[in-house]
Order: structure tokens, then sequence, then C-alpha cells
């Protein structure tokens, strides 16, 4: 398979970092293991996590990608029901921030080792619905269906995704390692945290929805 590049590339880098940034599941969970464990762990963790997230976004671009190249009302489809389902997620993520934040803080006094700990981040990032419905609704929207080779494309922006959320979930979890307790003991700036994600993903899930009613 040849590997084609998206037209539309630096429109999709700008998408990825935003999704990435938000903290949702992947940057909380990272998060919540540098607060009980520190640095190595949350890095470890966040290594598993982006190959998940790689694998999840294979399954996509090899189920979805012969779909999506022939078919323009189910591309439209995805699109609108991965917005309507990213809006679910920030009202969701906002509704119980208290009780996400406190969950943050619980993670026992056993450390993990590195191995269990990319094991645990690569579940997490491989069935996180936040990549999930990035993958299959806001990925479509940076596919030139005109250059064909859908598929391709969607794998090279999966790998892109990989690689810049180990860059922003690694930087997370090493300055999450480093101010570890003052995070732990302010549980509200964890809860403001969550808020601000759930609000980015709402913002998201209505820019996908009104692309999707305009293409």
């Amino acid at each position: 398979m040849n590997l084609v590049f998206p037209t539309r590339l630096w429109e999709y880098l700008v998408a990825a970092l935003v999704i990435i940034l938000a903290p949702g599941p992947s940057v909380l969970f990272t998060i919540a293991r540098a607060i009980a464990w520190g640095r190595a762990t949350a890095v470890a963790t966040v290594a598993g996590n982006v190959l998940g997230a790689f694998t999840l976004s294979l399954v996509v671009a090899f189920g979805l990608g012969p779909i999506l190249q022939r078919s323009h009302l189910f591309f439209t489809s995805v699109q609108l029901f991965g917005g309507c389902y990213l809006i679910y997620m920030g009202i969701d993520a906002i509704k119980h921030s208290q009780i996400h934040a406190l969950d943050m803080t619980a993670q026992g006094d056993i450390r993990p080792t590195s191995w269990r700990s990319a094991r645990d981040g690569y579940w997490v990032g491989a069935l996180n619905p936040k990549g999930m419905v990035f993958f299959a609704a806001i990925l479509p929207q940076f596919v030139d269906r005109s250059i064909g080779h859908v598929t391709s494309q969607l794998v090279v922006m999966g790998a892109i995704f990989a690689i810049l959320a180990f860059i922003c979930d690694g930087s997370w979890g090493l300055l999450a390692g480093t101010i570890r307790n003052w995070l732990a003991t302010e549980i509200k700036r964890l809860v403001r945290m969550r808020i601000t994600g759930g609000t980015v993903m709402i913002s998201l899930g209505l820019f996908t929805i009104i692309s999707a009613l305009l293409h």
C-alpha cells in the first residue's frame, strides 16, 4: 500500500492538536498515573496509549476507508453521528467532572511496572471513545476523495495523530509528575481541567455537524 498524504494536512494537524490537548480520558489517565507514581510511569502509560490509539486508527482505516470512498451518504452520516457523540461526551465530562477528578487521585499504593503501565495505557487508547469518534468521524473530513487511496490517507493521519499524542500526552505526564503534590492537593484544578476538556469536545462536535451539513 502506497502512503498518500491528504491535501488538507495543515488543517488536519490543527484539528488533531485540539482534540489531543483537550483533557479527555487518555490525558486524565496519564495525569492520574503521574500523580500517583511519577513521571516514568506516566511516560510508559503514554507509550502504550498511543500504540492503542494507532491500532484503533488502523481498524477504522481498513474498515471504513473503502466504504467512505464509495458512499457520500455514509461519509456524511458518520460525521453527523461523530459530532453528536462528541457533544454527548463533552456534556458528560462537565456533568461528572467532580467524580472524575476524585478518581484521578485514588490510584492505590502499589507502583505498576513499566510493562503493566504500557499495557494499561494500550487498552485505554484502544478503547477510548473519544479516539474512536475522532478516527471515524473527524478524520474523514480531511480525506481528499478526488485523489483516491482513502484508506492510505486514513493510515497516514492515524500515524501522525499517534506521534502528536505521544509528544503532547507525554508532556502532560512529565508536567503532572513534576507538580504531582500541587495537583493532588487541589481537586478544583482537576475539575477545571475536565470542564475545559468537555467544552472543547462540545465545540468540536458542533463544528463537525456544521461542516457535514454544509458539504
